[in-house]
């Protein structure tokens, strides 16, 4: 990989941003505690795994200070001249160009960006803000409520829940969601355990640790999914103490979606009566795509859930990030407190909140419906499943969960190709969510260009393809041990 300062400035110039100082350190790392991958011949050996104590090098990003874009004081004359609003144009123009070139290479991460919202654009002068609780109107005018409920409604029928039994609002993200989801359930039970598989979204986690819970790991099985035995042992340890439970409606790296049912199981299996639980489903991304699935499990409010929350900016196709979060009335009485100065009700994670996002959830929910999205949801999982197969044709190890449209597979052994297609990588693996916006022919483009490298990349026989046998099974890896 070349990682000079010539070659990052030549990507830089292309994309219009002033290039980087001749001191710039392209190669900073930082050391972060992931096993690092031992090679033999490009064979990872399990048992290296788990004795080696290194660690592994994290590349991060570029240092934005580098690139950043000055704030200024205005020229006393700069009404008369126009200077100003010329540079200002200038430098948005090449920021849209640079915009535009990165969404052409966007594999990695779980956004759609196939939408036009060109009719809501009149509503960007006004400051719509929904501060407070969404069901009652506080002093302040300007705020979009109406549509926020009306959302709030779509999802409650998605997921079964009467008018009149569930509470909820739009979050400014799905981390939010999860924050509000697992607080709820801290709140019901003060005392209450939180335990969520190994490979749940960070924010469950970054949770505990704001809410000081107790919090127990458990296992997954090699397709993500929660280890419902390893649950179940877990819970008995635990008997005295109410379980809070982070189920995952698809899982951040590999899409696997945990068995609901059976976490319900097993959670009757150790003892514990409904009085004496909270499960919260992260729905981020498959939370919306799972309703529309034949024969997928339910996510429902007629089962024994607390809370479910999704991500508006994912699948929805929300340009702004935000989220939705659904809970039973009677359980966020246990957070709310009266707000005087709101003339409302806080219940809510943060107190200000987008009253845009509202109308664009609003917008696109009307425009698509349910046929619209069970539409999307085809083509999308269609267009997962021809890339997996086209991996594996191609001899690189590539797995695809049933229920996901997030196709894992080798991790490309360039920094610069993965940052080109803005790829998501952990350890020994990388991943593409097929998004509506994801067509065949950029899926085609990507695999084209990545079995090109890879003919660069193991010409000499130094290097070999990665073994993922440990992350996604070993029927699904093609490295030399396993072909």
């Amino acid at each position: 990989m070349d990682g000079s300062v010539e070659a990052l400035n030549e990507e830089l110039r292309i994309n219009g941003v002033e290039p980087l100082p001749e001191d710039f350190d392209a190669t900073a790392v930082i050391i972060d505690p992931v096993p690092a991958a031992v090679a033999d011949i490009g064979i990872v050996k399990e048992e290296a795994r788990i004795k080696d104590k290194a660690k592994r090098e994290i590349v991060l990003g570029r240092n934005i200070h580098t690139m950043c874009l000055e704030v200024t004081e205005p020229e006393a004359d700069d009404e008369v001249t126009g200077d100003r609003e010329a540079h200002m144009a200038s430098v948005l123009a090449r920021y849209k160009r640079a915009l535009t070139e990165r969404t052409k290479h966007h594999l990695g991460y779980p956004y759609n960006l196939d939408f036009d919202y060109g009719a809501l654009s009149q509503l960007q002068h006004f400051s719509i803000n929904n501060l407070g609780d969404p069901f009652i109107e506080s002093n302040y005018g300007v705020h979009s409520r109406q549509f926020e409920v009306g959302v709030l409604d779509w999802f409650a029928r998605l997921w079964e829940l009467e008018k009149n039994e569930y509470w909820g609002y739009i979050t400014n993200c799905g981390t939010e969601g999860n924050l509000h989801g697992i607080l709820v359930g801290r709140e019901v039970f003060p005392d209450g355990i939180l335990y969520a598989s190994r490979e749940s979204h960070y924010s469950i986690f970054k949770a505990a640790r704001m809410y000081r819970m107790e919090c127990v790991k458990i296992d997954t099985l090699w397709s993500g999914e929660i280890d419902c035995d390893d649950f179940e042992a877990k819970l008995l340890r635990h008997k005295d103490k109410p379980a809070i439970i982070n189920v995952n409606i698809g899982t951040t790296v590999k899409g696997a979606v945990d068995d609901l049912d059976m976490v319900i199981k097993k959670l009757e299996e150790a003892g514990f009566s409904q009085d004496r639980f909270y499960i919260h489903c992260d729905g981020a991304l498959f939370g919306l795509m799972m309703p529309f699935v034949k024969k997928a499990p339910k996510v429902t409010f007629k089962k024994p859930i607390g809370s479910v929350s999704v991500s508006g900016h994912k699948f929805v196709g929300c340009p702004m990030p935000c989220g939705v979060q659904i809970t039973r009335l009677e359980y966020v009485n246990a957070l709310a407190r009266d707000v005087e100065y709101l003339a409302s009700r806080d219940a809510t994670i943060m107190g200000s909140r987008n009253g845009h996002a509202p109308i664009f959830l609003w917008y696109t929910l009307n425009r698509k419906g349910y046929r619209g999205f069970q539409k999307e949801v085809q083509k999308c999982l269609r267009n997962a499943h021809y890339f997996k197969d086209r991996l594996v044709d191609a001899g690189i190890g590539a797995m695809l969960n049933e229920l996901s449209s997030t196709v894992v597979f080798e991790r490309p052994h360039d920094e610069e190709f993965i940052r080109k297609w803005q790829l998501a990588c952990k350890g020994n693996i990388a991943h593409v969510v097929v998004m509506p916006n994801i067509t065949i022919e950029k899926l085609d483009d990507f695999l084209n260009e990545l079995l090109q490298k890879r003919t660069t990349w193991f010409q000499d026989g130094k290097d070999q393809p990665y073994c993922i046998a440990s992350d996604v099974g070993e029927k699904n890896c093609l490295c030399a041990l396993h072909k």
